[in-house]
This record gives structure tokens, C-alpha cells and sequence, in this order.
């Protein structure tokens, strides 16, 4: 009976084939290897795996997946490796070769097979490349390799691999645009070499990827002196500034505040990544497991010693960054507190005034008020004087001058309970 199971998450399978991403190849020597990163935006990237697929439908092999990110295949007289990464592309190219006279005279290359015209077509441009020869320990001699392969001033090399392998390079650019790396394979077993130059591969590609950052990281410099520079007034300004000089220069600080996340924002991925590149360095120098060959550099104390200062440019940039950000919050948080309490101390002198005013006008509106209940009177009292003149002819008793003067408390009185009536209606209400 076949067993029900729970529904897979959509990405199950690929996060678990990511353990197995850009695998190695088992190798042996003797090889050469020609490595190139390439650079790009987006489009270029993508442009790179339709490169690919026509070399290989070129060499009638099937073409690869669509969604692919590496894929390695034997063209007969070379294979290829092609991986695509977040930023740049990488293209391996190997072949065997013959070890007998390599030193003696300019070494081949893998590019030798790889045809021409396809490869001056790359996507992108080139960050990186080098050779990289493996050989067996016995097919020469360091004093042939240092003649004719790599310079001698700036020669480092170490054994790798605990030993059981010895590495040669001397960093530098030769005249065909690409640096030189020769590995002595000794007795290490074919999945370990293909390991170890793996990993002397991503060296020199992180490290090359790491120190983008240094132009950012140089250009960040200027724009954060002037920033810097910008604030250390506005700071002073401040402290001295009269209110009406405020505004001023909270506009001033908000534009600086404007001008540094936006130096921020567009350099901190580069420094992430820059940062990001450079542990990965480490970690492949811990990897090849290397020690010292006598009066020899090995690689992990050269890139330890010149990797440093633009790993600490990099680093100081960022710091610097988030310094100046959190300066020109602190100062613009303080501005606005200053501006914000004077508008309340303002606020507060016009509540005072209208308090003052408005107890005035209660006074004024109790004195008209008084004033109303003595005209309102007066012509009432005028109206029932006329009236008992009148009733005089009907039978009235009194006369009209003695029924005013008996109507003028009355009249007042209701006047003024009228009036206080209507008064704590509408205040009440």
C-alpha cells in the first residue's frame, strides 16, 4: 500500500540541493586552468548563460537548464565551468597538459583550446583571471618555475593540503592580462586536488570582489569630510542661533541629513558585500590547511598584510557612516526639541493673553450688561408711563409720573432675572 506523505514545501528541493551547489571535480594533474570573473548588471549575467548554451550547441551537446546557475561539461579538447553568482559570473576553462619542459619555455594554457572569436564575445567585463597550472611535485624545479612562469620579487608560496602539496604564485598581472598560480599536486588524492583548487580559485576571486569597496570606500571619504565639516558648523550655529535663525538651520541640518542617508544608502550594500567577500577569503585560506615554505611568504600572511588596510578602509567608511548618521540625528533631534519648547513657551504666553483678554471681556460684558438692564427699564418704564396716561380716561387712579415710579423696580427686576436667565442658559448649554 502506498503511504500518503505531508505536502512538500515549494522550495524543499532546491534549499536542500543548495548544500550540493558548484560541487567540485575530481582532478589530477598534470592540468592547466584558466579562470576569468566577469562583472555585470542583471541583463549580462543572464546574456552569459545564452553564451554558454552556443558554445555548446557549437560542440552539439544538449543545451542547459533555463534556471541553471553552474553548469561544468567536457568539450573534447577542453571542459568548461561556468557559475553564475549574485554579482559576477565565473568561467573555468581546463585541459590536460604535458608536465615535461613546462618552465623551461612560456607554459600553454587552457584558453589555448578554447576558440577565439567566442571568447573575446564574454558578457561583462573581466575583474579577474589567472592561470593555474597543476603539476606533479617532481616535474620541476622552483629555480626553472621562478625563470620563466612567475617573478621572483614578488613570489609567495606554501605547502597546502597538510603538506602533501606545494602553491606558487606572485600576485601579479603578466603580459597576457592574467595572474599565474602553479600547484605542485604531490600525492593528494583526485576529489581533495579538485577541492584545493576550488579553493585557490575562490581566493583570488573573492579577494578581487572584496575590494570593490575600496573606491567606494575612497569616494565615501570626501563626501563624509564635507559632511562632517558641514555639521561641525551647523553645530556651532546652533548653539549661538536667536530664534528667528532656527528655521534656517533646521533646513540646513534636514538637507545634510538628506545628503548622508543617500551616501548611505548607496554605498552600504557595496560595504556589506565588500565585508561579506573578505570573510569568505579567510575561511578558503583556513581551507587549504597551509604552512610556511623557508623564506617564503605564505598566502594567508600576504593577504593578511595587504588586504588589511582596504579591509579596514572598507570597514572604516562604515563605521564612519553610521557615526555621522546618528551625529546629524542627535543634533537634528535636539534642533527640533529647542524649536518645539519655544513654540510651546509661545503658545503658552498666547493662551496667557487670551485668558487676560477674555477675562476682560467678561467684565466689559458684565457692564453692559448692567447698562442693558437700565436702558431695557428705562424705555419700558417709558412705555407704561404712556400707557397709564391713557387708562386715566378709562378710570386708572394713579397718575403716570406715580405708576412709573411703582413700575421702575419691577421692571428692573424682571429685567435682570431675564437677563441672568438667558446668561447661565447659554453658559451651561
Amino acid at each position: 500500500m502506498k503511504r500518503s506523505r505531508p505536502t512538500p514545501h515549494p522550495q524543499r528541493v532546491a534549499l536542500h540541493n543548495e548544500i550540493h551547489a558548484r560541487p567540485p571535480e575530481a582532478m589530477s594533474a598534470p592540468l592547466a586552468i584558466s579562470h576569468m570573473v566577469m562583472v555585470g548588471d542583471a541583463q549580462e549575467r543572464e546574456a552569459s548563460r545564452a553564451h554558454v548554451a552556443a558554445l555548446l550547441r557549437d560542440h552539439h551537446l544538449p543545451q542547459p537548464d533555463a534556471q541553471s546557475t553552474h553548469i561544468r561539461m567536457d568539450l573534447g579538447a577542453f571542459r568548461v565551468r561556468w557559475e553564475l553568482h549574485t554579482e559576477f559570473v565565473t568561467w573555468s576553462f581546463s585541459r590536460p597538459i604535458e608536465a615535461d619542459g613546462f618552465g623551461e619555455r612560456e607554459p600553454v594554457t587552457a584558453l589555448d583550446a578554447v576558440p577565439n572569436e567566442w571568447l573575446g564575445q564574454l558578457p561583462g567585463q573581466c575583474l579577474a583571471s589567472m592561470h593555474l597550472w597543476v603539476l606533479p611535485t617532481q616535474a620541476l624545479g622552483s629555480n626553472s618555475l621562478v625563470k620563466h612562469v612567475l617573478n621572483e620579487e614578488t613570489l609567495v608560496a606554501s605547502t597546502v593540503a597538510d603538506g602533501h602539496g606545494e602553491v606558487y604564485t606572485d600576485f601579479a598581472i603578466h603580459a597576457d592580462g592574467f595572474s599565474r598560480m602553479v600547484l605542485l599536486a604531490g600525492s593528494i588524492a583526485p576529489r581533495r586536488l579538485g577541492r584545493l583548487v576550488q579553493r585557490l580559485l575562490e581566493i583570488d576571486t573573492y579577494r578581487m570582489a572584496a575590494l570593490l569597496g575600496l573606491p567606494a570606500a575612497r569616494e565615501a571619504a570626501s563626501v563624509l569630510a564635507f559632511a562632517e565639516r558641514e555639521l561641525a558648523e551647523l553645530a556651532g550655529a546652533i548653539r549661538v542661533a536667536g530664534r528667528h535663525e532656527e528655521p534656517q538651520l533646521l533646513d540646513r541640518l534636514t538637507k545634510l541629513a538628506g545628503q548622508v542617508e543617500s551616501q548611505y544608502a548607496g554605498t552600504h550594500s557595496r560595504f556589506s558585500a565588500s565585508s561579506a567577500y573578505f570573510e569568505l577569503v579567510d575561511r578558503r585560506i583556513a581551507d587549504i590547511a597551509e604552512s610556511r615554505l623557508a623564506g617564503l611568504q605564505t598566502i594567508g600572511e600576504f593577504m593578511d598584510r595587504r588586504l588589511s588596510p582596504a579591509r579596514a578602509t572598507c570597514e572604516w567608511a562604515t563605521r564612519r557612516q553610521d557615526a555621522l548618521s546618528q551625529r546629524v540625528s542627535r543634533i537634528s533631534n535636539l534642533l527640533r526639541t529647542r524649536v518645539e519648547i519655544e513654540q510651546q513657551q509661545s503658545s503658552q504666553a498666547l493662551l496667557a493673553a487670551m485668558n487676560t483678554r477674555q477675562g476682560l471681556q467678561l467684565k466689559l460684558q458684565a457692564t453692559v450688561e448692567g447698562l442693558s438692564v437700565a436702558a431695557i427699564t428705562y424705555y419700558t418704564v417709558g412705555l407704561v408711563s404712556y400707557l397709564a396716561k391713557g387708562a386715566q380716561g378709562l378710570g386708572w387712579p394713579w397718575s403716570a409720573e406715580s405708576t412709573a415710579a411703582v413700575a421702575i423696580p419691577v421692571v428692573a427686576f424682571a429685567v435682570w432675572w431675564s437677563l441672568r436667565r438667558l446668561h447661565s442658559k447659554v453658559f451651561n448649554d
